[in-house]
């Protein structure tokens, strides 16, 4: 059965008419992301993904998902599988206080994102939160501390943080369109390079 990425009533309700092209680690990434989270947690207990996923692109297109589909459809045909590697455990700072696992930019990654960036620029589907390419940090969310004091949030960067000595890596196979309406999560799990 398919764990979703999201899953309290708050986070479905806050990414209603939202799509998400993503990836699912299931491997040695989604091992570290699995031990990284509680441990976060630890510290205090914060709103976070109910599993880890690494987002490409975020679309607010509650009335053209079909079109949307058929676009991320084409894309994944011509993408080959794509290699991800776990860097280190980082944070985004304020405003945000997010502790990632950060990515390192491997070829078909950025590949991917480059391609899709190509393809998406021909089109007119509303992007949220899009940055160019040389801006973009590939990561997966862990926790999200944006609600903590900027000391509270200090205490869980400065015992989180670090680079990884054995960085975990993993292929990804397929991605999913992750679309939310209603108070729930529905995906497509697309195959690349099929």
């Amino acid at each position: 059965m398919r764990r979703p990425f999201m899953h309290t009533p708050e986070q479905l309700a806050s990414l209603d008419g939202q799509q998400y092209l993503v990836l699912r680690p299931r491997l040695a990434v989604a091992d570290l992301y699995t031990a990284e989270q509680p441990a976060a947690l630890e510290v205090a207990e914060l709103p976070r993904p109910h599993t880890g996923h690494v987002t490409l692109r975020g679309f607010y297109e509650p009335t053209r998902q079909e079109d949307l589909a058929s676009l991320v459809r084409a894309w994944a045909a011509a993408q080959q599988p794509i290699e991800i590697i776990a860097e280190a455990v980082d944070a985004f700072p304020a405003p945000w206080q997010i502790l990632i696992l950060r990515l390192a930019r491997t070829p078909s990654l950025v590949a991917a994102y480059a391609t899709l960036t190509e393809l998406l620029a021909a089109s007119d589907f509303r992007r949220l939160g899009e940055l160019d390419l040389d801006d973009w940090t590939f990561h997966l969310s862990v926790v999200y501390g944006k609600t903590l004091t900027g000391e509270a949030w200090n205490d869980i960067e400065s015992a989180r943080t670090r680079d990884l000595v054995e960085p975990p890596h993993e292929i990804v196979l397929d991605a999913e369109l992750v679309s939310y309406s209603h108070g729930e999560e529905h995906a497509e799990i697309i195959r690349l390079g099929t």
